[in-house]
């Protein structure tokens, strides 16, 4: 199964957050197929940048995005 995921980056205590696409049985910050976007919860607002068709194309096929992930395409008004 293949899910869209948030891969964790960033130095101690300052988390910068990459959105991938990535077989559901992978490692959280281990090998990914596609990069859609990133996201910086430390910054106010958060930053959030998403390849929007990227990730239709990518929903389009079947992959499944978690809570986290689903909530950040909703913000920006992909789902």
């Amino acid at each position: 199964m293949v899910k869209i995921r948030l891969r964790r980056m960033g130095a101690h205590k300052k988390p910068f957050y990459r959105i991938v696409v990535a077989d559901s049985r992978a490692p959280r910050d281990g090998r990914f197929i596609e990069e859609l976007g990133y996201y910086d919860p430390m910054k106010n607002p958060a930053d959030i940048k998403i390849d929007e068709e990227k990730a239709k194309k990518w929903l389009a096929t079947g992959a499944q995005p978690t809570d986290t992930v689903k909530k950040l395409f909703r913000n920006s008004g992909i789902v």
